[in-house]
């Protein structure tokens, strides 16, 4: 019987405490935990090592779906590129399309939308060389893939604003500008 009256007084105390009369304010606990002050994304923060909100990823990481490019910027690389990387897309329509998309978007300021170095910027800075010349035309795909990602003479790097996929579908999109006839290939359906 005891028992029973202490269990009915502690349910009793634990339903009292779910009422809730809006006229007087809860307690806090712990206030700081409730409303804490929060730091802007950029704003300086005298908690952390760095002096900073955001901080920066840790040293080794990768991140996820990226695959990094152990290759510097340099002509000897560009070689290397040239013998070791080869493209990973085979010849579609799809990987043309898009591919034309990013030469219009990327390439066509300065080489032109045929590829010959007749872009708008060529009225400002000196001419760059066509993609169709004999020089262009014997690079190898891994070649011109580093070219676009590392830059090349006055030509800058685009490897922050193209995405890697988008340079190999470049590399189709620049062969076929090379040879009109490649797009004609029985092995693209």
């Amino acid at each position: 019987m005891r028992k029973a009256l202490l269990g009915l007084a502690a349910l009793g105390l634990a339903t009292a405490g779910c009422e809730q009369d809006e006229t007087r304010p809860n307690y806090e606990y712990a206030p700081d935990m409730v409303s804490s002050v929060p730091y802007d994304s950029f704003a300086p923060n005298p908690n952390t090592p760095d002096g900073k909100t955001l901080l920066g990823p840790a040293k080794g990481t990768v991140p996820r779906g990226f695959k990094p490019l152990h290759l510097a910027s340099g002509p000897e690389e560009a070689a290397r590129a040239g013998r070791e990387l080869k493209n990973p897309y085979p010849a579609s329509p799809e990987v043309l399309a898009r591919g034309q998309v990013a030469f219009q978007r990327y390439c066509t300021p300065c080489h032109g939308s045929g590829g010959l170095g007749d872009g708008l910027v060529t009225a400002r800075f000196p001419m760059p060389p066509s993609l169709l010349g004999e020089h262009a035309k014997g690079l190898p795909d891994g070649q011109i893939f580093h070219i676009i990602t590392h830059g090349q003479g006055l030509m800058p790097a685009h490897g922050s604003q193209v995405a890697p996929e988008d340079r190999w579908k470049l590399v189709h999109y620049i062969r076929t500008l090379q040879n009109p006839a490649r797009t004609a290939r029985k092995d693209v359906p």
